[in-house]
């Protein structure tokens, strides 16, 4: 059980590590751009992906959703994300968000490992699940930025 939650700090660490330098070559007149109405900008991708290292901290912290409806916990997501207003307060709430999913990670009791969560999905899913989400979470997005740059014609890849 403790490899396991190693593991999954390690991922998390390194998928916030990966993301951050990917967004580090967004350049600043780029960071709201977008390639269509719809589609979210870097600060935008930016800003889930920080708000949302925080509700997965809280995840494993509590052991338990923070709400059991999909509609109150997502708008609470979106609303905290339509707060992170520049580059920076995005990076600085991932890293700080980050830094909370190694603490919860490290107070995860084998009892809390083993858990089966009720999810507002309707299913159960197990904890272990959740425990390794935050670091594959920051790659997806880290991947969004990634298409960004291609749009503006920056083929080159800032991975490593």
């Amino acid at each position: 059980m403790e490899s396991l939650a190693a593991t999954c700090k390690q991922t998390a660490i390194g998928g916030m590590e990966r993301f951050l330098r990917t967004l580090s070559f967004v350049p600043e007149d780029k960071t709201t751009w977008s390639p269509a109405p719809t589609a979210k900008n870097a600060l935008q991708i930016a800003a889930h992906t920080a708000v949302t290292a925080g509700f997965f901290a809280q995840l494993i912290r509590d052991g338990k959703f923070p709400s059991g409806d999909m509609q109150e916990m997502f708008g609470a997501m979106a609303a905290a994300e339509a707060a992170v207003t520049n580059r920076q307060a995005a990076i600085d709430l991932l890293k700080k968000n980050t830094d909370a999913i190694v603490a919860a990670l490290d107070a995860a009791t084998p009892e809390l490992i083993g858990k089966m969560l009720p999810t507002p999905f309707g299913s159960e899913m197990p904890m272990a699940f959740f425990m390794n989400l935050p670091g594959v979470h920051a790659q997806v997005h880290g991947s969004q930025i990634d298409y960004l740059q291609t749009c503006w014609g920056d083929m080159d890849p800032h991975m490593g």
